[in-house]
């Protein structure tokens, strides 16, 4: 089922969803299950599968280093159809810009209508640790918005290098990043706003926002996007400070403002278990703020643990 039939069916009640990252290769899926396993309890619709582009490694030839390309994580479909068959569970494969040929993709799409995944959500991707800013693949997309494009191009039966005749065509419902404090490369909120609306007028369906620790950001970004005429469901999300680091990390990383008020829980704390109690009570009540305005999902960001998830949850559903 389509994510946006999820929200239709839930007639104003707040659904809850998260995220997980697939394990490095050489580990078990059974970890991957230990972590979902906690949280199925309060019944998410659907649950994302991040992507991971290609990484570079070295390899020591006497002396000398051979740089080589390969893939960390095993592949984002073979994991969403083992989820779903699991769990009965819809998923969202994240599908990239970065890493991927436009044919590629369009593998990946076919795989997933073969087995039944309706979802997508249509990435860019970042940069790769070697470069400075993001570089599309040699015969791949250079934005989000080529990828939604190529996405409903499918919907309607035109494949890369022809038009299929069929009864059977393709119909995922596409979801898109939104960024309540800006994409890190946006020169201004407004023209990220613009970027954001050219995507869902080229076919997204629904917004999953980027972690902010402040709602009124949100809120400001929901009414900035509406008065756009973005009028797609926009999902935040949520993701609990759980080490001292991320003080550092995330505005580093995600170019995001962490509150004062959080900055000072979090610096009064004597070790990262109680660090994470921190994240659990702040995301708490920032996702109890979110429910009560009605927001249509609750997404959390997992990062392959769910222990503090679970904690938030469970007060809310």
């Amino acid at each position: 089922m389509k994510v946006t039939d999820h929200i239709k069916q839930a007639k104003g009640k707040t659904l809850f969803s998260f995220e997980i990252i697939p394990p490095r290769k050489g580990k078990n899926i059974q970890e991957l299950y230990n972590n979902i396993d906690p949280l199925m309890e309060f019944e998410p619709p659907f649950i994302d599968v991040t992507t991971s582009r290609e990484e570079y490694i070295y390899i020591d030839r006497d002396g000398l280093f051979d740089r080589k390309i390969t893939r960390m994580r095993p592949g984002t479909v073979g994991i969403c159809a083992a989820i779903k068959h699991k769990y009965d569970v819809d998923t969202v494969p994240h599908v990239l810009c970065g890493g991927f040929t436009k044919e590629e993709t369009e593998y990946l799409l076919v795989d997933c209508h073969y087995l039944g995944i309706d979802n997508v959500m249509a990435l860019r991707g970042d940069a790769m640790k070697e470069q400075k800013y993001f570089e599309a693949s040699k015969g791949g997309h250079n934005y989000a918005i080529e990828l939604v494009e190529q996405v409903k191009n499918l919907n309607d039966g035109k494949y890369l290098h022809d038009v299929v005749e069929t009864d059977d065509k393709a119909d995922f419902c596409i979801g898109v990043a939104g960024y309540p404090e800006k994409h890190i490369e946006a020169p201004s909120l407004q023209s990220d706003l613009k970027r954001l609306k050219e995507k869902v007028d080229a076919g997204a369906d629904y917004v999953v926002t980027q972690m902010f620790f402040d709602n009124i950001k949100y809120f400001e970004f929901v009414d900035l996007a509406k008065q756009m005429g973005i009028n797609v469901p926009i999902i935040p999300g949520i993701k609990p400070i759980a080490i001292k680091r991320h003080l550092q990390l995330l505005p580093k990383v995600f170019k995001i403002d962490i509150p004062e008020d959080l900055i000072f829980a979090v610096e009064k704390c004597k070790n990262n278990k109680q660090v994470r109690q921190v994240g659990v009570e702040w995301a708490t009540q920032q996702s109890k703020e979110l429910q009560k305005a009605g927001v249509p999902v609750l997404h959390f960001y997992s990062m392959g643990k769910s222990d503090n998830i679970k904690a938030i949850a469970s007060k809310l559903f």
